[in-house]
This record gives structure tokens, sequence and C-alpha cells, in this order.
């Protein structure tokens, strides 16, 4: 579904937010509590009842979470505490902003077996959808490389179609495609060797990922 308000756009199939046009980086637990302030607006979500949700069991106190929501608009532009994300003094916050929100488009299934771009861990597979996939040790990534050289969002790859580009988001330790370092979003070609953190990834096109066990999202 696609959320548009202010100037921004909330995808939240590809999990993607811009800002006039442009690319809005969140946290995936920020992305994910702002689709629930979204998705439940006018209502106000109470504190207990955010971290709940978002946070699944996981201690978070109130500072966390006001630091989320502060991420939250900065991305989105956001400049006072009423506009868009409201606080609500003693209880929590909710969603104040007009939305016209978009059904998405109609598109065949595919299965992961159709994918066209892939990418090869060791014995391991990802096959890589249409939109944004994000590749690090948190465990919301879409590909997941459980290391503690590997940021927790560490870089992203955008594809469309046959065409897949590797993002880094700031990581660390760096991301690295034919053995150098990338500053910028770098194509992708049939063979190249990806390497972040420890892991050594190749980039493929194929109808099929052969026989060898495929990574579960």
């Amino acid at each position: 579904m696609t959320f548009r308000f202010a100037d921004c756009v909330l995808d939240t199939d590809t999990r993607t937010l811009t800002r006039a046009g442009r690319a809005a980086h969140l946290s995936p637990k920020a992305f994910s509590l702002l689709t629930l302030l979204v998705d439940n607006r006018p209502r106000v979500l109470t504190k207990e009842e955010l971290v709940e949700r978002v946070w699944q069991g996981v201690f978070v106190s109130d500072a966390s979470l006001a630091k989320a929501v502060s991420k939250i608009r900065q991305a989105i532009g956001q400049e006072d505490d009423s506009r868009i994300v409201r606080t609500v003094h003693g209880c929590g916050y909710a969603f104040a902003a007009d939305v016209v929100s978009e059904p998405p488009a109609v598109a065949p299934i595919r299965s992961a077996g159709a994918a066209v771009c892939w990418l090869f861990c060791g014995r391991r597979e990802f096959p890589l959808e249409d939109g944004q996939q994000i590749v690090g040790r948190d465990a919301d990534a879409d590909i997941r490389l459980d290391s503690p050289q590997v940021s927790r969002r560490h870089a992203k790859v955008l594809v469309s179609g046959t065409r897949a580009d590797l993002v880094d988001l700031e990581s660390k330790n760096g991301s690295y495609v034919r053995g150098r370092r990338i500053s910028r979003p770098t194509p992708l070609q049939p063979g190249d060797d990806i390497r972040i953190g420890p892991f050594a990834l190749i980039f493929r096109l194929a109808e099929s990922g052969g026989s060898t066990e495929t990574e579960m999202r």
C-alpha cells in the first residue's frame, strides 16, 4: 500500500519512504513505527501499545521511543510535535496529517524460483525482488548477514527487472564490489563479487536458483 502525505510517499510493500522525490532513510523499527501510526490514523496509540507492537517483547525505554519518533520527524521534515506525528503528552502518539492511500498495482504473482536477480553466499541463495532489499545483521533485514563486522543496516540492493544497484548505507566497514569500496550506487553485473564484512557474495541473473538451500525471509 502507498500512502501520500505532505510531500512524502510511504510505500509499505517496498518499505521505502521518499520526501520531495528523494529517498528518506529510516531504521527498520522507525519504519515499522511510522507504518503503524499511519495505519491507525487518527487514533492515539499509547506508548505501551507502540512498544509492544513494534519491539515485540523487547524492553524499550520512553527515551528510545521518543528518539525513534524524532528520527521519523526528521525524515519527513516535521519541525514541531503536532503537524504530522502528534505528541499526546502523558499518553502516546498519533498521525495527524491528511493521507491519500493507494492500493498496490496489480502484478502477476511470481514465485521465488522465477526471480531474475539473485545473490549467492556460499550455500545460501537470496532471490531479489523488484524494489529495495536491506542487507545487514538486523533481524528485520531482507538479507541477514549475522556478524559483528556487518552493520545493522549495512547496504541495500535496488532492483528493477534485470537491473540491480548496490548502495552502501554509510556502514562502518564499507561495502565492496569487484574488490573496491563503493561510495555511491553501483550497478551490479552478472558474476560480480561483493564483500560485506566477512561475507563473499556473487550477483547473478537467472531464471532458477538451482537446488541449493534458499534463504527464508
